[in-house]
C-alpha cells in the first residue's frame, strides 16, 4: 500500500479539553474563538502575507482522538441517530482510512505574539485543543461556494437545537466572553446520539469548566458549573 508523510504545521487552541461537547460541523456555533498556532519551522511571517484578505479560511487537520487501526467501509451518522449505516466516503466520520478532518472556519484576526509569532484567530472552528493542523487555504467564494448544493441523508436528518435553560447563578461563574458560545454548544446536544436516558446528568469541559446539564424532551437544563 502506498504512503506518504505530511507535516504538522500548526495546532489549535480551543476551549475544549475532551472531544464530547465539540459541534459537530465547524460553523454551527459562530461564538466560538480559538487560535492556531504554527509550529517552530512554520512560524515565518512570510507564509501568512496577504491572508487578513480573506473572510474564512479552510482548516485540513487530524483527527487525532479517533486514529484506530484498520477501518470500516460503513460508519453510523450521529444525525441518523446513530443506528443508520452510510459509506464512510459519504459522511464526515472521524473514523476514515486517513483519519483527515475539513473545517471553514471565520478569520477573526492575525495577531504577532513574542511566544509564538504570528498567530491566527478563528471563529466556529469544530476542533478539540491541541488538534494538530496539516494545511490552510484561503475560502473563495466565487469556487467553494455552491447555492445549488444538495446535503444527502443531511437535508432531511432533521433540526437537533435544543432549548438551554441555562440560570443566571450559573451562568455567571462563566467568563463573560464565554457565556455565548458555551450556550451555543449545549444548544447542540452534545450526547452521544445513542444515549437519550431522561435525566441522566451529563458533563461538559468548556473553557476550564465543568458544566453539568440534563435534557428533558427538547429542553436542555444546567444543573452546576465547577471549575476545573
Amino acid at each position: 500500500m502506498d504512503t506518504a508523510e505530511i507535516q504538522v504545521i500548526a495546532r489549535m487552541r480551543s476551549d475544549f479539553a475532551t472531544k464530547f461537547g465539540i459541534p459537530r460541523q465547524s460553523g454551527l456555533v459562530e461564538a466560538l474563538r480559538s487560535t492556531i498556532v504554527f509550529e517552530p519551522e512554520f512560524r515565518n511571517p512570510d507564509a501568512l502575507r496577504g491572508i487578513e484578505g480573506f473572510s474564512h479560511l479552510w482548516i485540513i487537520w487530524q483527527f487525532s482522538q479517533a486514529v484506530r487501526q484498520g477501518w470500516s467501509p460503513t460508519v453510523r451518522p450521529p444525525r441518523l441517530g446513530g443506528n443508520t449505516r452510510m459509506g464512510v466516503f459519504a459522511t464526515r466520520s472521524p473514523f476514515r482510512p486517513n483519519n483527515l478532518g475539513l473545517s471553514s472556519v471565520r478569520l477573526l484576526g492575525v495577531e504577532t505574539t513574542i511566544e509564538f509569532g504570528t498567530v491566527l484567530h478563528v471563529g466556529g472552528a469544530d476542533l478539540m485543543d491541541g488538534t494538530p493542523i496539516f494545511d490552510i487555504k484561503p475560502y473563495i467564494p466565487y469556487g467553494d461556494c455552491h447555492p445549488d448544493a444538495v446535503g444527502g441523508f443531511t437535508d432531511t436528518a432533521g433540526e437537533f437545537l435544543l432549548k438551554v435553560v441555562f440560570p443566571d447563578e450559573l451562568l455567571s461563574h462563566l467568563p463573560e466572553e464565554k457565556r455565548a458560545a458555551a450556550i451555543g454548544v449545549l444548544s447542540h446536544d452534545p450526547r452521544p446520539s445513542y444515549q437519550r436516558t431522561p435525566g441522566r446528568v451529563y458533563g461538559l469541559t468548556f473553557a476550564g469548566f465543568d458544566i453539568r446539564f440534563t435534557v428533558d424532551g427538547d429542553t436542555l437544563t444546567v444543573a452546576e458549573v465547577r471549575h476545573v
